[in-house]
């Protein structure tokens, strides 16, 4: 008996430690990630403006291009105008040197709970600049090695009107041999998508020749955590998908330590951080290279399309979509292949990925996300209900046969061998498995993870209000009154089964509630409803069973059988 509650002791230790390793081990993947595979494509590297561009892509025919490149009119020191745009969704600022997107407000994203301001993605303040920035890399302009093109625009100020589903806005730059280009911001109603196109007009005598490129660059700086939840693993850095593999991750320090340089045919390059992305999705099946660089604190990820040749007299065109926006997986799914992916659930993102629609339906109906919680984990009760209502059988089995266990201990205290012995073979005459009680937790202990991930992952939980005190399920209980009522619930739920015999043992499991309520104090509300719900399910559930077999002979260890 002893041997066997040490076991059943160490089941319940070993369930703590794999919660925990698993966090402290997705955190040191935070800081140690692994190498991707790369190539020697993009062999030079730039900086103008205090900016990273990419070098100029050669010419693959000196017939096509004429030798005799005229550079443009340098307009280096000149500083470009900012043009607003103000759609249902964003709030956008465009600086006419190189039409980069230079700041962006989600207006459906507040910065806290306590505030209306717009949450701000893109910025250009020193300490957190996020910038969006694409060009057209030619020798003759618009966007050289050396300095971005200066835009024009009609408007300072663009709006989105109401019935209004698109709104575009025109950027224009031309040099003096007869050369225009035209760039476009394409703004959706209901969309954090902007569709970012160029129009290439040459009517010059020569050839003009340049290539697309696009570009997210940040400083390595997240944004605050208002809430103060403790967050071992949410990811902050690069990314990016290609045809060899739908996702990778790309750390700042990675990117520090290697250029990325990669050819691929189809894909995106984001930039991710908790609960909001930014990516780059390039024309389709047009092959790219994915290039990275870290220049005066700026962490650029990015890619550059093949080149595009405009004849003297012809016109080209070109363009690519940039989302930029909250972390919610159909709004991504429809931007680009596996951009979802950026959601990241980790290895269990099967049952993440259930939970999450289960939930997503509750809420749909009763639109409270507390409570949508509270009916997926009641679904998981009544899923797993035949596997806990045996576990709990057989629990209530071995509490009536503590009596002629006592007995056992007596007789044999002076041979703790014979004592075991005597205890299994007691179990196996009663036909009662005394580890079948591990079931409830090893089952939880999946779930309890993949559901971790769900609120940390999940944007649509974030300021959601459940009741009362409760005002964002992605934070911890400002209180900690559910941590305590968690702690609480696993006391009474402990009280049910089988003390150990061991007075030491017995101790220890005394303290597990007070350990798992400090060890969870600060973690989300919405991970301590749920505990605390399934804990009181459990609870109800055990206390049932054993109500009901209180009167059936231990050796049965299941309901009498109705006549």
């Amino acid at each position: 008996m002893l041997e066997t509650m040490i076991d059943y002791l160490r089941i319940t230790l070993y369930a703590i430690l794999l919660l925990i390793g698993f966090m402290l081990y997705q955190a040191w993947q935070k800081e140690h990630p692994r190498a991707i595979a790369s190539s020697s494509t993009v062999q030079t590297q730039t900086v103008a403006n205090g900016h990273f561009i990419p070098a100029v892509a050669k010419e693959k025919s000196q017939a096509a291009v004429s030798s005799a490149v005229t550079a443009p009119e340098s307009t280096a020191e000149i500083k470009g105008s900012i043009i607003k745009i103000s759609t249902d969704k964003l709030e956008v600022s465009i600086d006419t040197r190189g039409g980069d997107i230079v700041e962006t407000k989600l207006l459906q994203y507040s910065e806290s709970l306590n505030t209306k301001t717009p949450f701000l993605l893109f910025n250009d303040d020193a300490k957190t600049r996020y910038l969006a920035e694409s060009g057209l890399l030619s020798k003759r302009g618009p966007d050289t090695s050396t300095a971005q093109g200066l835009y024009t625009s009609e408007q300072a100020n663009y709006e989105l009107a109401p019935g209004q589903n698109s709104l575009t806005v025109k950027l224009n730059w031309q040099n003096n041999d007869g050369l225009k280009v035209t760039k476009l911001f394409t703004f959706t109603r209901d969309s954090y998508e902007v569709h970012v196109g160029y129009e290439v007009d040459n009517q010059s005598s020569q050839a003009w020749q340049g290539s697309l490129y696009t570009q997210l660059l940040r400083t390595d700086n997240p944004p605050p955590n208002n809430g103060g939840m403790i967050n071992l693993a949410t990811y902050f850095g690069a990314a990016v998908s290609s045809t060899q593999k739908p996702f990778t991750k790309i750390s700042f320090k990675e990117m520090r330590e290697k250029d990325l340089s990669q050819v691929t045919q189809t894909g995106w390059a984001a930039m991710i951080q908790h609960y909001f992305i930014s990516a780059w999705v390039p024309p389709a099946n047009a092959p790219f290279t994915y290039y990275s660089s870290v220049r005066n604190g700026l962490y650029t990820i990015g890619m550059i399309g093949q080149p595009l040749l405009a004849a003297p007299g012809a016109k080209v065109s070109t363009s690519a979509t940039l989302y930029a926006g909250p972390s919610i997986a159909k709004l991504l799914e429809k931007t680009a292949p596996n951009l979802k992916l950026t959601i990241d659930y980790g290895w269990l993102w099967a049952i993440s990925g259930a939970i999450f629609w289960m939930m997503q339906k509750i809420y749909d109906v009763i639109g409270n996300w507390g409570w949508a919680i509270v009916f997926v984990t009641i679904i998981i009760k009544l899923i797993f209900y035949p596997l806990s209502a045996k576990s709990y059988r057989s629990m209530s089995a071995m509490k009536k046969l503590q009596p002629k266990i006592e007995a056992l201990k007596q007789r044999y205290a002076d041979d703790k061998q014979k004592f075991t012995q005597a205890t299994m073979e007691l179990y196996r005459q009663e036909k009662i498995n005394p580890m079948s009680g591990c079931l409830p937790i090893l089952i939880q202990i999946p779930v309890f993870i993949a559901l971790y991930w769900v609120l940390v992952e999940s944007v649509q939980l974030r300021q959601a209000p459940f009741i009362f005190w409760i005002h964002d399920l992605s934070q911890h209980d400002p209180y900690y009154i559910l941590p305590v009522m968690m702690g609480i619930s696993m006391f009474l739920q402990q009280r049910l089964n089988p003390p150990p015999p061991d007075p030491m043992q017995a101790k220890m499991m005394m303290l597990m509630p007070i350990v798992f309520t400090v060890l969870f104090a600060n973690f989300p509300a919405g991970l301590m409803l749920y505990w605390f719900v399934n804990n009181s399910l459990s609870f109800l559930q055990q206390w049932h069973i054993m109500h009901k077999i209180g009167n059936v002979p231990a050796h049965l260890g299941r309901k009498k059988s109705k006549k």
